[in-house]
């Protein structure tokens, strides 16, 4: 088993990405790109997640 040097190796961090990414394509696609505040604390969560897992890192 290889070892992890950095946060960005982790997969729970690369499907975070992927997730924050899946988010912000549903955003652009339906009526929340319309509804700025939700839009933005949609977004800011969704970021929050990577920030995380890689504090705990």
């Amino acid at each position: 088993m290889a070892s992890i040097k950095r946060f960005e190796d982790l997969q729970i961090w690369l499907d975070a990405r992927v997730l924050a990414q899946d988010i912000i394509e549903i955003i652009k696609s339906t009526e929340l790109c319309t509804n700025f505040k939700l839009r933005d604390q949609i977004i800011s969560s969704s970021g929050s997640v990577m920030d995380n897992i890689a504090e705990g890192f």
